[in-house]
């Protein structure tokens, strides 16, 4: 099974892109994880975790240096060690000791939604933690998918997509009642964004499926 904290301390550690002193931080994170964690079941709140650590929970080989979760705005008050660094209506982003922690607010209607609909308990190295389930995560971050594209945030919208593929071909996933959901919390643009990423991730999963088949014929250099 998982260990969150190892595997964020392993992805700050070697991220080159992180400063000399959050890489000579990372061997204190493993700590920091169990310590909020702990805080959190300590002080009843209701969270679910989201984003690349739930990812964990489900297949292999994910990275990520933070901890998502879904929680309530006035859940922030329990939380003061915490400390918010950005905040607006949907997420707040703020640090435990040297951890980053992004925090998806339940005022938001989608992500109350997943909290309460498509919640589960996963066991990890560290403690059962509440999770998404895999629908879960695939709304998340298809709904997410059009903002990023507007930002122009190419790595990330990367990372999301093979998020989002990597669970339906694993898990065999039908997208279209996902999608149906996703209408209530998106407008006609955004959902007809979506609906043309899921296209395209399906058609790459199907070649993908008739490669692992032997439709295809091996082009390798000889």
């Amino acid at each position: 099974m998982p260990n969150i904290g190892e595997v964020i301390r392993n992805a700050v550690a070697f991220d080159s892109k992180n400063s000399r002193e959050e890489m000579m931080n990372a061997d204190s994170l493993p700590e920091s994880v169990e310590k909020l964690f702990e805080m959190l079941h300590g002080r009843e709140v209701d969270y679910l975790l989201v984003g690349g650590v739930a990812m964990l929970g489900y297949v292999e080989g994910r990275n990520t240096e933070d901890i998502d979760v879904i929680l309530a705005a006035s859940d922030l008050e329990k939380l003061p060690e915490i400390v918010v660094e950005s905040r607006d209506s949907d997420f707040a982003r703020g640090a435990f000791e040297c951890l980053r922690v992004d925090m998806l607010l339940t005022d938001n209607p989608l992500f109350e939604e997943v909290g309460i609909r498509y919640a589960t308990t996963v066991q990890f190295a560290e403690r059962e933690i509440p999770c998404a389930t895999t629908i879960g995560l695939l709304l998340l971050k298809l709904y997410a998918l059009p903002s990023l594209y507007r930002q122009g945030n190419f790595a990330r919208v990367g990372l999301y997509e093979n998020d989002v593929a990597t669970l339906i071909q694993a898990y065999d996933l039908d997208l279209e009642p996902i999608l149906g959901r996703l209408s209530r919390h998106l407008g006609a643009d955004d959902l007809a964004a979506v609906r043309d990423i899921a296209s395209e991730i399906l058609g790459r999963i199907e070649r993908f499926r008739r490669g692992q088949s032997g439709g295809g014929e091996d082009r390798r250099d000889s």
